[in-house]
């Protein structure tokens, strides 16, 4: 199981990715908004996913990008997947409603700004499709939080009652719902490394919230997106180290809601690494009660024991960014001060999988009735 320690999560994740998932259907999928770096891994993902019977996932791009008269092809931006899949080039076409239908498209993953997927999720859910959203439009249920990301809702009533039921997509929390959810709104990439190096101890009630939390993160620049800025271009980024959104990164909301905590018992501060992908969380905090290594480690392993993409580091081990980089492992350890209070966690994913592209496959894989980890090991 994942929550042992990382050799024989190994082994054993290695055992099980061996059978193929039993099944009589193969779900009909699309991804919007493939010509990202995330929409980029979600079609290496889907390609050579045992589930799909070698069935390629519909392409789908922006207008603007396919509205030459050369179809681009999935190949043609994104060359490393060039041999992926049993076709030799993969069409990217235009994203139309009628074309999607016309395909019998069951599953809809939007790796798309985050106006956009507000847009179309509503439309897809009215025809019957169910959506896997990988930006942050349907993330967020508390307006305050949403703010930041200053959606318009052309219904806003309708965009209400949908968004009430959209399903934050972390298996480790929400696993069942995730199963029947016709919308599952894909967690952000730091989120998801800060709520998994915290659920187990603040869901335990141990944490001293009084004394406050402080995440200190780091990210590749992949976790910028594709499209260049003056931050992410290499004479800034390289041999540079920066801290950016301090007191107001848009993945603070997530933490708030998912965690249950108010913004002054938690401070996250994101910094810019120069890198390509990874993040690496480190999390302080404080013990209500002195206690022991064994009995922080215990409470990791009992959360996570049936969670396959989480490994656990035996104290006084550490991950490190380079452990999980192209996998879509979460990686957590810790370190326990002399006085039993005084906690540091580190939790370390790779931005574009578990951060984005993984973590939507393994979402799509407890919608389909599948195993979580099939295709991702």
């Amino acid at each position: 199981m994942a929550n042992l320690d990382m050799i024989e999560t190994t082994e054993t994740s290695s055992r099980s990715a061996k059978s193929s998932p039993a099944q009589s259907h193969v779900p009909k999928v699309a991804i919007a908004g493939v010509s990202g770096y995330a929409g980029g891994e979600l079609a290496r993902l889907l390609l050579r996913h045992p589930g799909m019977e070698g069935t390629a996932p519909m392409l789908l791009g922006r207008t603007s990008e396919t509205a030459s008269e050369a179809v681009p092809t999935l190949e043609s931006i994104h060359p490393q997947l060039t041999g992926i899949g049993a076709e030799a080039t993969h069409p990217i076409e235009p994203f139309h409603w009628d074309r999607i239908a016309d395909a019998g498209i069951e599953i809809l993953f939007l790796a798309l700004p985050h106006e956009q997927s507000r847009e179309w999720a509503p439309e897809a859910i009215k025809r019957g499709i169910r959506v896997i959203d990988l930006s942050g439009a349907w993330r967020l249920q508390e307006d305050r939080n949403r703010a930041v990301y200053k959606l318009h809702d052309a219904d806003p009533q309708a965009a209400a009652k949908l968004q009430g039921e959209a399903v934050f997509g972390c298996p480790e929390l929400h696993r069942e719902e995730i199963r029947t959810a016709r919308l599952v709104a894909n967690p952000g990439c730091y989120s998801t490394s800060i709520i998994l190096g915290l659920a187990p101890l603040v869901r335990a009630e141990v944490v001293d919230l009084e004394c406050g939390i402080v995440s200190d993160s780091k990210s590749g620049v992949s976790g910028a997106g594709k499209a260049p800025t003056s931050k992410t271009h290499f004479m800034y980024a390289a041999d540079n180290l920066s801290a950016y959104s301090v007191f107001g990164h848009r993945h603070t909301g997530e933490l708030l809601e998912q965690l249950c905590l108010t913004p002054d018992q938690i401070q996250f501060t994101p910094h810019l690494l120069p890198i390509p992908r990874g993040i690496l969380s480190t999390i302080y905090l404080r013990l209500k009660q002195p206690g022991s290594a064994t009995a922080i480690q215990d409470m990791f392993r009992n959360f996570y024991q049936d969670s396959p993409m989480v490994r656990l580091h035996t104290t006084p081990q550490l991950p490190q960014i380079q452990h999980v980089v192209r996998t879509n492992f979460c990686d957590i350890g810790f370190a326990l001060a002399e006085d039993g209070r005084r906690l540091v966690i580190v939790s370390c994913l790779d931005n574009l999988l578990k951060g984005a592209a993984g973590q939507a496959v393994q979402n799509m894989n407890l919608m389909c009735g599948w195993k979580e980890e099939e295709g991702l090991l």
